[in-house]
């Protein structure tokens, strides 16, 4: 019987359970931060329990850290926080991404930077940007608390299988226009909950031409969408990824069976969207969800509902305006999302020899010590800290204010995080999610502009 790619991983880790029924799921990998595995810990000293695979199981540090003087932690939950994992990962075996050590960074980039995150492998973490990994062709998805508990203590989890959503994406992107586009725009046509249900499979030619770094974008915002898992068809370009990490030294035994990760020809998908993104505009968030966004040359929308006219009170917008005559204080490339050597890559193009405009605060934040040493072995730091914005330490930082990385109240920020939700970055931030590029254009400028005009 054909099956889809995200059914051939599904199935081949289900141990017990009816299709339709939940279903328990051997987990191959487990990856912990400091947020939301204390109490998990905690669950299992009060049960007497150990952890059943503390090779399966990787910590990092990444939401709390402070990323300008990484060592001095001056709020308390927070060092609390920190503290309680480098302990828990003592005390259990848990190999950590320690403070400051090479491989340290934000969860979602050093499972594929260390070669952990591999095709065919079910990834879970207590982060719901977890559906990063998916671009590697796992089924990846964040877990609650009381689930992390599970897996720790039997490295399984009951979940029942969701349906399937094939988006097919054709054409070719303009200069100018890029990944965090593709899904922007994706999720400004169909909503916040569009995937509600359903397990992503991004599919097509343009898929296909992305980097792997471009993939990770596109996956990691499936859940903005409302889905919980993306997947994306591992080939070529995934595997030349993989290969030579640190943790991938079963590459070449592997290999034979990563390639026949694929959705089958007549494969059933319960529903299926195709976008032709040849004409796709760069991508500008106006309102509090990522579901809130205009073309850029487009005017923000009339007021609807209750939801936008909240949306519009709180971040001082009007329908009519346009993404230029947002009044921006702050500029903020990093996350999860598009903190990548290649996303300081394509920002660094667009800042050289050129200084950050006067009313701009402007900072980047490599999303892990592996990519900061990279930025800085290519002269990225000098290009930014000489046009005027600050180069810091890695970590989620401004994604999310958990840490002193935080915009003031009422202050526009250009963002190349995932979510614009009030008080998201701070409170009373106002924050605009567009790519890289974008905001880095939108620093030197001092206010949104066409990057494509840019870039060519």
């Amino acid at each position: 019987m054909a099956q889809t790619l995200f059914d051939k991983v599904w199935n081949k880790h289900v141990l017990t359970g009816k299709e339709g029924e939940p279903q328990l799921l051997y987990i191959d990998l487990h990856l912990i931060h400091e947020v939301t595995s204390p109490q998990a810990f905690e669950g299992l000293r009060l049960q007497k329990r150990q952890l059943r695979r503390p090779d399966l199981t990787f910590a990092t540090l990444d939401h709390n850290v402070p990323t300008i003087d990484i060592f001095n932690i001056r709020d308390e939950i927070a060092n609390k926080q920190i503290t309680t994992l480098q302990k828990n990962a003592k005390d259990f075996g848990v190999h950590i991404f320690d403070m400051g050590s090479d491989e340290q960074g934000i969860v979602h980039m050093v499972g594929p930077e260390t070669g952990l995150t591999q095709p065919g492998k079910t990834i879970v973490c207590g982060d719901s940007h977890t559906a990063t990994h998916g671009a590697f062709g796992a089924i990846a998805f964040g877990i609650g608390t009381s689930e992390v508990e599970h897996v720790f203590a039997t490295q399984t989890l009951w979940q029942t299988k969701p349906k399937n959503l094939k988006i097919e994406v054709s054409g070719k992107l303009q200069p100018g226009v890029y990944a965090k586009d593709i899904i922007l725009h994706l999720i400004n046509q169909y909503g916040v909950d569009f995937g509600t249900g359903y397990a992503f499979e991004f599919t097509g030619e343009t898929i296909q031409s992305l980097s792997m770094e471009g993939r990770m974008t596109i996956c990691n915002m499936a859940i903005e969408g409302g889905a919980k898992y993306g997947i994306i068809q591992p080939d070529e370009t995934t595997f030349e990824y993989i290969k030579g990490r640190p943790y991938a030294q079963n590459f070449n035994q592997s290999i034979g069976e990563w390639q026949k990760l694929y959705s089958d020809e007549n494969a059933h998908f319960d529903k299926v969207i195709t976008l032709d993104v040849t004409n796709l505009e760069p991508q500008v968030t106006w309102g509090t969800n990522p579901e809130m966004g205009v073309n850029f040359s487009s005017p923000f929308p009339e007021i609807q509902n209750i939801n936008d006219e909240r949306a519009y009170n709180y971040m001082g917008l009007k329908p009519g305006q346009k993404a230029e005559d947002i009044d921006l204080g702050y500029v903020f490339l990093g996350s999860c999302t598009n903190a990548r050597l290649s996303d300081l890559i394509e920002a660094s193009h667009i800042v050289k020899g050129k200084k950050v405009h006067p009313k701009i605060t402007a900072i980047v934040v490599p999303g892990s010590r592996t990519v900061k040493k990279e930025a800085e072995s290519l002269g990225l730091d000098k290009v930014f800290k000489e046009a005027g914005f600050e180069w810091r330490e890695p970590g989620c930082s401004m994604c999310l204010g958990m840490n002193p990385d935080q915009v003031p109240e009422g202050v526009h920020c250009a963002s190349t995080s995932n979510r614009n939700f009030e008080g998201r970055q701070g409170k009373g931030a106002r924050t605009h999610l567009v790519s890289p590029a974008m905001a880095a254009a939108a620093a030197i400028n001092g206010k949104f502009v066409d990057v494509r005009k840019v870039v060519v």
